[in-house]
């Protein structure tokens, strides 16, 4: 079996970070705008908005390094899990629960990380003999 989902997008409002109740793990959520490749009829690109889940140190990185607009890729995993809601409706949601998110928009004057940095704080091997 294979979940496995990569995708590189824009976000479309910035993270929203929370912590767990019970034992104060780093939750955060956004909404990445990705492209389709294909145009549809009018010659236009259609835009998927799908949400992402991220958690601990990485929740807490996203929250403080992206924002609006910031260019993002994430490897996660597809989600769908279904809740009771206050009206007593069974809902469904569909995400992705990120296992890595590198920040792919330049380094700006607030001191943000760099090109190609990801949420765990690693640059990318730029030591390798090829």
């Amino acid at each position: 079996m294979l979940n496995r989902i990569i995708l590189i997008g824009r976000l479309t409002k910035d993270p929203e970070l929370r912590y767990t109740p019970n034992n104060g793990v780093a939750v955060a959520t956004f909404t990445l705008a990705v492209d389709r490749m294909r145009k549809n009829a009018q010659g236009e690109r259609d835009t998927d908005f799908i949400n992402i889940v991220v958690w601990q140190k990485q929740a807490e990185n996203c929250a403080n390094y992206l924002s609006k607009g910031k260019l993002a890729a994430v490897d996660g995993r597809l989600q769908i899990r279904s809740y009771q809601g206050q009206d007593g409706q069974r809902r469904w949601v569909t995400e992705v629960v990120a296992e890595t998110v590198r920040f792919l928009s330049p380094k700006d004057s607030s001191g943000g990380p760099s090109d190609f940095i990801d949420a765990e704080g690693a640059p990318p091997d730029d030591d390798l003999p090829f």
